[in-house]
């Protein structure tokens, strides 16, 4: 069974300020995102599932997970990387209210991906979903 993981996207406010995010962070052929907590049902993530980010209280992009990897950082404190497609994947904005860490999504319960107006300006895919058109 395939589920996601849901994350906060603090001091980004939007898509392209999240990849130019991540083009200082990218690591070979995919982004490392770094964690706390290490997710306890990481074969249902690695079973094709994806990080959705939630960008000024609107689920909003997702990156497919491709790796969990857990360790210690330089004081000896338990942390987890996250290898992330490089590639962002509009979804269909859906509102969400602000939480700690991060959340398990159930496959049913997803944002559509964006076909077709993935290109538009972001404030008008969202003035879009407001009117159910996407």
């Amino acid at each position: 069974m395939t589920l996601h993981l849901l994350k906060l996207c603090v001091g980004v406010g939007s898509i392209a300020d999240l990849e130019a995010r991540h083009a200082k962070r990218r690591r070979k052929s995919f982004y490392v995102h770094v964690t706390r907590m290490v997710p306890r049902r990481a074969d249902e993530l690695l079973d094709g599932g994806s990080l959705y980010w939630v960008i000024k209280g609107r689920i909003t992009a997702r990156q497919a997970l491709r790796g969990i990897e857990p360790f210690a950082d330089a004081e000896g404190v338990g942390r987890c990387r996250l290898l992330l497609d490089p590639v962002l994947v509009p979804v269909v904005p859906r509102p969400f209210r602000a939480f700690q860490g991060w959340r398990y999504l159930a496959d049913a319960d997803r944002p559509a991906d964006l076909r077709g107006v993935a290109d538009l300006p972001a404030e008008l895919r969202l003035e879009l979903a407001a009117l159910g058109l996407v």
